[in-house]
């Protein structure tokens, strides 16, 4: 088995050209920033298996492996860049608290961390958020503000609150602190598959992209980053399509954890991470979050479910290609009606 020493291959790039122009270094880590995440969140975070699926390798003609980030602590990746923030936070924003904004998942994550360092944390979700993640960051201790109707006005109110009360905001998919935690997904893929030559992941405001793309261009620049998204979701492909951010109307998808507008920002991580992007259909998450189930026994999330969704979609791939299962945590009542349109459907025909 090959062997992969990050720090040993960043040592050697020197000169490196960037894929794409580079955002302003502000906005993004750097290699080493992610690398001392790892570090930093180690024993602290669960390092997810990376398994190679037979039955997704026949249907897409190539070798593909599965990145169970749905059976990390909270149920998604998001914990890893929410507990990295708050570890680098000095002490008086630490003890000031955090106000965030999610679509649900940031919240779990940022609930987790501030917990277990002993802080007081605020967190903005819409009214239209899944109940397991709305109770689960209740369960946390969090406070929880889900009086807004849309992702977008809870990160709104979310901002507003923390400057009244002075607060240190956390977003969900910008911040370097932020970007180096979840940045370690892919740390963990390429150790664990050293020859992976494409990654599928998925996307919203970029978050989870550009942290994985600031190692991946510096160690591993020939693999492509392909990004997946719900076709209600694609705020992120449009803007990048168009040259200038484009607004997606509000509307209800079973990838809830990628809907939003893309800002400035999130257009610069997404021209600098991604080779490409595939939208999928609602119908396609939908059948991908039953054939998880059925195939690997797993219950993921319609956000969760997109990679693997555009790994089914997508015709050729160059494998080995690592497809990451991002998040768990479905409602029980959104699983049960997915499982009963499948049942009907099936009877009609």
């Amino acid at each position: 088995m090959r062997t992969f020493d990050p720090r040993e291959r960043l040592a050697r790039r020197r000169g490196l050209v960037h894929h794409a122009a580079h955002p302003p270094l502000m906005i993004l880590p750097a290699a080493p920033d992610v690398l001392a995440a790892a570090h930093r969140l180690r024993g602290v975070i669960q390092r997810t298996p990376c398994s190679y699926s037979a039955p997704l390798s026949a249907r897409a003609g190539a070798e593909i492996y599965l990145k169970w980030e749905s059976q990390q602590h909270t149920g998604s990746f998001k914990l890893r860049g929410a507990f990295n923030a708050l570890l680098t936070m000095p002490h008086e924003e630490r003890r000031r608290g955090v106000v965030v904004s999610s679509a649900g998942n940031h919240g779990l994550g940022i609930a987790h961390a501030a917990r277990t360092l002993g802080m007081r944390a605020r967190v903005f979700i819409p009214a239209t958020a899944p109940d397991v993640k709305r109770d689960g960051i209740l369960a946390l201790g969090a406070e929880v503000d889900a009086e807004q109707p849309d992702y977008d006005a809870a990160h709104e109110a979310a901002l507003a609150y923390a400057t009244e009360h002075r607060a240190t905001f956390v977003s969900p998919c910008t911040g370097r602190p932020l970007l180096a935690g979840q940045g370690t997904v892919g740390l963990e893929i390429l150790e664990e598959l050293p020859t992976v030559r494409t990654l599928v992941v998925p996307v919203g405001g970029g978050g989870l992209a550009g942290g994985i793309a600031v190692l991946v261009r510096a160690l591993a620049p020939h693999v492509r980053i392909i990004g997946a998204q719900s076709e209600l979701t694609n705020a992120m492909s449009l803007s990048l399509a168009s040259g200038q951010r484009t607004v997606i109307p509000v509307v209800p998808t079973l990838a809830d954890g990628l809907a939003g507008q893309v800002d400035d920002e999130g257009m610069l991580i997404g021209r600098f991470a991604l080779d490409e992007i595939v939208e999928v259909s609602e119908r396609e998450i939908a059948d991908t979050m039953l054939w998880l189930s059925r195939m690997h026994g797993a219950r993921v999330e319609g956000s969760g479910a997109v990679a693997t969704a555009a790994v089914l979609a997508r015709g050729k791939w160059d494998g080995p290609v690592a497809a990451i299962v991002s998040g768990g945590n479905v409602d029980l009542r959104v699983w049960n009606r997915i499982a009963g349109d499948a049942e009907e459907a099936a009877a009609v025909a």
